[in-house]
């Protein structure tokens, strides 16, 4: 028997009912099931039980998922592998959010919306048993730091072959800038501040709007960060990506739209604006796209490039979780003196003064001003013309009510 509006409008909210703590601690709610972790975070709401295939956990993921607030996140990859030292595990750990990992392909095959049951670090679905994986804890999460930072001098050795082998490959667009598609927006002369969505991108993004405000620098948004910069209140000029994170109301905001297509020509992106009517260039290059973002600013003249978000350290590198990313780190060479990193700025510096604070020095500056006035027989006059004043408008309201 087909549903009724009704009984779709049931389902659809016990779909979103919270998870809850049942009474012998075990914790029961609904899935909400992605393996591209960047993809669940747009309808994860708070409550729902995440159910990822990230291996390795990021940061940016980690920190966007404890946004979310699910109740619980459930990967069926290891958090961990022992590659490098990761920071992702360690963030939803320390905001007391259960992390069940390594529980195998099986834990994918839920069907999105269906209540399970999570008793310690096993996976239930009524009477059956789906999977059962480890229960992360600051301990484990410790030792699987120490035991990564072991192993982190292979990761250096691959990272500086991949170095080599993009160099190698990318040759000409790095050090000719061959292959760099001509765009409308014009870079001569003004300051470029491109916008990734890494490490306290959102943060970093509002500290630098009196920047913004001052020298009007060419916006780029690479995916989910043109999303930031119409969060904060401005609009891209220009937006650069495979356009997988980025929302369909951003890409229609007006700001001119590069497609990174992959070097054999394929552009996962290039549909999905082409489906929207928007006009569109494309840029094959084997990097990533804060790469050719920061690329295509130098080559077409920008005086000096901001980078918010980007990635900057050999951790950061791989925390990104592709070998590729070597080709940022020649990236930031070519750029070079260009290129001003405005990481962790929203920690730098924060405003110690509070609205309070600033209202008193306020007064404490009328105050002083009142005093010196009345030292001098200009400022005697004008308070006497002031008070005379006041006088008028009191006495006008008295007769008025005297009247009536």
């Amino acid at each position: 028997m087909p549903q009724t509006w009704h009984d779709e409008a049931v389902n659809l909210f016990s779909r979103r009912k919270p998870a809850t703590l049942l009474d012998d601690g075990r914790l029961q709610g609904r899935v909400r099931i992605d393996a591209r972790t960047k993809d669940l975070i747009t309808r994860l709401k708070p409550g729902d039980i995440a159910v990822i295939d990230h291996a390795d956990l990021d940061r940016v993921a980690a920190e966007s998922l404890v946004l979310a607030k699910p109740a619980a996140i459930l990967n069926a990859a290891q958090s961990t592998t022992g590659r490098y030292p990761n920071l992702g595990p360690g963030i939803i750990v320390d905001a007391d959010i259960p992390l069940i990992d390594d529980l195998g392909g099986t834990v994918m095959d839920l069907r999105e919306g269906s209540e399970i049951i999570i008793d310690d670090d096993e996976i239930w679905q009524g009477e059956t048993l789906i999977a059962a994986g480890v229960r992360q804890d600051p301990q484990r999460v410790e030792q699987a730091q120490l035991e990564a930072r072991a192993g982190l001098s292979h990761q250096l050795e691959a990272f500086a072959a991949n170095t080599m082998d993009y160099l190698n490959r990318e040759r000409d667009l790095l050090l000719d800038g061959v292959g760099i598609p001509d765009v409308n927006t014009s870079f001569e002369n003004r300051h470029a501040l491109v916008v990734v969505r890494g490490y306290h991108y959102k943060e970093d993004l509002r500290m630098l709007r009196s920047y913004v405000r001052e020298y009007h620098p060419v916006l780029i948004g690479v995916d989910g960060g043109a999303d930031a910069i119409m969060e904060a209140g401005m609009k891209p000029d220009v937006i650069v990506g495979d356009m997988d994170s980025v929302s369909d109301a951003t890409l229609r905001s007006g700001a001119e739209i590069v497609v990174h297509a992959y070097r054999d020509g394929r552009a996962p992106g290039q549909a999905r604006v082409e489906g929207l009517g928007l006009d569109h260039v494309v840029f094959p290059a084997a990097g990533t796209s804060e790469d050719i973002a920061m690329l295509l600013a130098d080559e077409k003249g920008a005086e000096l490039v901001v980078a918010v978000g980007t990635h900057a350290t050999l951790v950061e590198f791989l925390d990104k979780g592709r070998a590729g990313m070597s080709s940022t780190f020649l990236t930031r060479l070519r750029v070079g003196s260009k290129l001003v990193d405005a990481k962790g700025v929203s920690r730098l510096y924060r405003t110690r003064i509070s609205s309070w604070q600033l209202l008193l020095l306020a007064l404490a500056g009328l105050f002083a001003l009142a005093a010196a006035m009345a030292s001098t027989t200009a400022g005697q006059t004008f308070f006497g013309l002031s008070g005379a004043w006041m006088d008028d408008i009191v006495n006008f309201f008295k007769h008025l009510f005297t009247f009536r």
